[in-house]
């Protein structure tokens, strides 16, 4: 008997949509294979190599013969590497215990969220988020409670806002600083006023993704929430990753600095489900965190060089607002200018979704609609890539927004 797709789905699945982020690059790529000019801006994935000692790493654990089950949570040597950058960089004192390590950050966050939410508990998520937390939340039986988080405010949470955020039923609060989508990051003082309001609510954990921690620019210098609220420490969840500083996206390794009851319940669910992380790529991890850290500095420099070449011409864009984000490689200019226009076609632009398809469609930007990221009407675009293509694809955008009447 033949079967639908969707008679197949599980309720749980049919909850969640795909990535729309995976579903632009997806797309740009197709268009690439049939011949268009196109330029994606949507992969958040740095186009720097992964450095030749980390390559050289992999190879000789592979030549050792490291090719077999690990701890299902990552090998003694890459946790004592993470107890140690953690305290090296960060001030944070983390056991090996408290250590887990998993197939990419992603996959870190939703142990977490699978190990700890029953149906009903709440997750806080501050708007724009990313976009692929909602959907975890929701694939691991939890409700996302998105607070919108206004340009004005900085796309950062206030402590205002999330005190009136917080029910009986929530469990987490989900930071991401700096952010994807907008760059934006978080100061101490205002880490610290969301601490205050946590600490009036003793069942509410913290999950911090600070996977952007090393993609800082200008006078900004980035803290994570247990550097100076060390009282909250055991109910709250640093989440890292070698896959942005180090340009190691495609070796999926992710780690997480917790208090052990909770580590010991994400490891449960990981022995379940992936079981260990690539015994090479734990290899190659290991090198990343112990070996030189000089060429960090170099390439958040060239970040930030293209971060300021981006704002510049799209702010010169007709209708385009652009802030100047403080870390990551995104920025998350507003189309509001550009709302009610119409193509040369005749086509209204009604909201980031019509922008971003009729961008693709004229001038071959592969830009990621604002509404994927909770908060609209704005769009993403990932500057990491090279400073030509990225002067060229701001160009086509200016060219775009100029042709709207």
């Amino acid at each position: 008997m033949s079967q639908t797709a969707s008679g197949l789905e599980s309720a749980t699945l049919a909850r969640v949509k795909p990535s729309p982020t995976l579903a632009v690059t997806a797309r740009a790529r197709e268009l690439k294979r049939e011949g268009r000019d196109i330029i994606g801006l949507g992969a958040g994935e740095p186009d720097f190599d992964t450095p030749e000692n980390v390559k050289e790493a992999a190879i000789a654990a592979i030549r050792r013969g490291e090719t077999k089950y690990t701890d299902v949570d990552g090998i003694p040597e890459l946790k004592q590497a993470i107890v140690s950058k953690f305290k090296r960089e960060n001030d944070l004192d983390y056991a090996s215990n408290q250590i887990h390590v998993a197939p990419g950050g992603k996959s870190v966050i939703y142990n977490a969220f699978l190990a700890t939410l029953s149906a009903g508990d709440q997750v806080i998520i501050p708007a724009p988020y990313w976009v692929s937390y909602p959907d975890m939340v929701l694939l691991a039986g939890g409700e996302p409670v998105v607070v919108a988080c206004p340009e004005a405010d900085g796309f950062r949470l206030t402590a205002a806002a999330l005190e009136a955020a917080i029910t009986p039923r929530t469990r987490w609060l989900l930071i991401n600083s700096p952010s994807n989508p907008t760059g934006a990051a978080y100061s101490a003082a205002e880490l610290e006023a969301l601490a205050e309001v946590l600490r009036r609510y003793p069942d509410v954990w913290v999950l911090t993704d600070d996977i952007y921690e090393h993609l800082t620019y200008g006078d900004y210098r980035f803290v994570t929430i247990g550097q100076i609220a060390a009282d909250l420490m055991d109910r709250i969840l640093t989440v890292n990753g070698v896959s942005k500083a180090y340009a190691m996206t495609g070796w999926r390794i992710g780690y997480a600095g917790g208090p052990k009851p909770l580590i010991d319940l994400m490891r449960k669910v990981a022995g379940q489900t992936t079981t260990n992380p690539a015994s090479i790529s734990q290899w190659a991890a290991v090198e990343a965190l112990n070996g030189p850290q000089d060429f960090l500095p170099e390439r958040a420099a060239a970040f930030e060089r293209r971060r300021d070449l981006v704002v510049s011409m799209l702010n010169q864009a007709k209708g385009l607002r652009c802030a100047r984000p403080d870390g990551a490689f995104y920025v998350y200019p507003s189309i509001e200018g550009l709302i009610g226009k119409r193509t040369p076609a005749g086509r209204e632009i009604t909201s980031d979704g019509v922008f971003a398809a009729e961008l693709l469609d004229a001038e071959g930007v592969a830009v990621v609609q604002g509404e994927a990221f909770g908060l609209s009407p704005y769009f993403r675009i990932s500057y990491a890539t090279s400073d030509d293509l990225l002067e060229d694809a701001c160009g086509r955008i200016q060219r775009f927004c100029a042709s709207l009447d």
